[in-house]
């Protein structure tokens, strides 16, 4: 039985793969790179040294300053004289691309914030071989500390490059930030031609975040006049009216899920914050809850906003109908969200990417996620989010670890992606 004959765009797509797959060969073979890509092994102990000084200056979102001037230090004295912009982003270059500063540029960045924040510098743990144990070691202070081990390892003598590399360690992109770092590094008016964004985010090297998930954040507040348990029992509680609109939106929800599903749309809601009252036998006067809504689609996004804004609404109707004291009050305020967007998947940085991937003997899947990718990739701007190597788990929680077995391998293939964006390979 003969196989099928090809088409000629497959026969085109095969021969530019062999090309892209000898581009990272070559590379990979030159003495400066391969003292890189060795170099990786050799500081080993540097890199985990590094990785648990950093995660040991907190740095919650809103708060990064502290962390982003101990970065701005570690990459002058590397090499990448490091400036902070007006927004808490650390921008790092070498001094001798600076003077193509307004030419093509390749960003390669990794947040600073995490959602948790060691108390003391000992609630990060050293655990023996490069393990580390404690809020942000996985995310993002293993992306961090790639970026210090590119800069480390950079070659002194890296050729002709058609683009230049910008190393960023930004603010805003957990919980409220609402990616603002990114936000302010791609603003109309910044005169940066950026040409591709790496997003190094956390470890592992088997998923390669193409597609933004859009969210949407907003926050309930029900405000009322409060008063005594029982002489004031006919005021309106806000815990109350709020709990309602909780019950009456997730209900709403999941009766819709299933229709979302069957049209092939995942869609997540998730109340992350309810606070309100002061004592026991008091009725509260405010009440608050925040709360993400996400989708794979827009018009889903706006369908969850509007049965929100109907929920809250409703709500506060019932709690009012049912009292004959002081009313409550509803507002409703959106305060995030995140754009969504996608590179194709025949983009030259994925291209790229598959392609060192392939040089590598990794294997990694495309998936959706929401990263600091949302905002470039919005943009239109080729961008893809990845791992950095290493392996971790229980990000966001006290429980976070990280373990160091594999990050060379993630460290390489990030080096060798960015040398080949470098070198041209998005025109082609």
């Amino acid at each position: 039985m003969s196989l099928p004959e090809q088409t000629p765009e497959q026969r085109a797509g095969q021969t530019a793969e062999r090309a892209k797959a000898r581009s990272v060969a070559a590379l990979a073979s030159t003495p400066e790179n391969t003292e890189v890509l060795e170099w990786f092994r050799r500081q080993r102990a540097w890199i985990n040294d590094q990785h648990a000084a950093l995660c040991r200056i907190p740095a919650p979102t809103f708060f990064e300053q502290k962390r982003a001037e101990w970065m701005k230090e570690q990459f002058t004295l590397l090499g990448w004289p490091a400036e902070i912009d007006r927004a808490g982003n650390v921008v790092a270059m070498r001094e001798e691309h600076r003077q193509f500063a307004n030419g093509p540029v390749v960003a390669v960045t990794a947040h600073l914030d995490t959602v948790l924040a060691p108390r003391t510098a000992d609630d990060i743990r050293m655990l023996g071989e490069g393990r580390l144990s404690g809020p942000g070691v996985s995310d993002n202070g293993a992306g961090l500390t790639a970026l210090l081990a590119l800069a480390a390892a950079w070659p002194k003598e890296d050729g002709h490059l058609a683009a230049i590399p910008m190393l960023v360690a930004n603010v805003g992109e957990e919980g409220e930030g609402n990616l603002s770092g990114i936000r302010y590094l791609c603003r109309p008016g910044n005169n940066i031609d950026f040409r591709a964004f790496l997003v190094l985010d956390g470890p592992g090297v088997d998923h390669v975040t193409y597609r933004a998930l859009a969210s949407r954040r907003f926050e309930i507040v029900m405000n009322g006049t409060g008063g005594h348990s029982w002489r004031d029992s006919e005021n309106c509680n806000a815990v109350h009216a709020l709990s309602r609109a909780v019950t009456l939106f997730t209900d709403a929800f999941h009766a819709r899920k299933c229709r979302f599903e069957e049209d092939g749309i995942r869609a997540a809601v998730n109340f992350g914050i309810i606070e309100g009252g002061s004592s026991i036998n008091s009725i509260p006067a405010e009440a608050r809850a925040k709360l993400d809504l996400r989708s794979e689609n827009p018009a889903v996004m706006d369908e969850l906003a509007a049965l929100l804004a109907q929920s809250v609404e409703e709500a506060a109707a019932i709690e009012n109908a049912r009292k004959s004291g002081a009313p409550v009050n509803a507002k409703l305020r959106e305060i995030g969200s995140r754009p969504g967007g996608e590179i194709a998947r025949d983009a030259p940085l994925l291209a790229s990417l598959r392609a060192v991937d392939q040089f590598l003997g990794i294997r990694s899947r495309l998936d959706c996620s929401s990263t600091d990718a949302n905002i470039p990739l919005s943009l239109g701007l080729p961008a893809v989010s990845i791992g950095v190597g290493g392996q971790g788990g229980g990000a966001h929680t006290a429980g976070e670890w990280y373990g160091p077995v594999g990050r060379e391998l993630g460290l390489r293939r990030v080096f060798l992606t960015l040398s080949m964006l470098l070198r041209g390979e998005l025109s082609r």
